[in-house]
């Protein structure tokens, strides 16, 4: 189960609705399609979420990492 035990709430542009992330892939498709600028944080929230993915990792560590990246991109509305 890739699910996230609390969703984390990210705004991908001034103009888009809020976007309820609720587990890892929705994380990474974000990561993947959005946060384009490559960042230390981006490539630990996509190797954390990889992880998890192949049953290595728990999502409360991909759920972390995901939001320290959303943090730095100025996305995350909640946590």
């Amino acid at each position: 189960m890739s699910r996230f035990e609390r969703p984390v709430v990210v705004q991908l542009s001034r103009h888009a609705a809020e976007r309820v992330v609720f587990d890892v892939n929705d994380a990474a498709t974000i990561l993947l399609r959005d946060l384009t600028r490559e960042t230390e944080k981006r490539k630990a929230a996509m190797d954390a979420c990889l992880r998890v993915l192949r049953g290595e990792s728990h999502p409360p560590a991909a759920r972390r990492a995901f939001v320290a990246a959303a943090l730095e991109a100025k996305i995350l509305r909640g946590d």
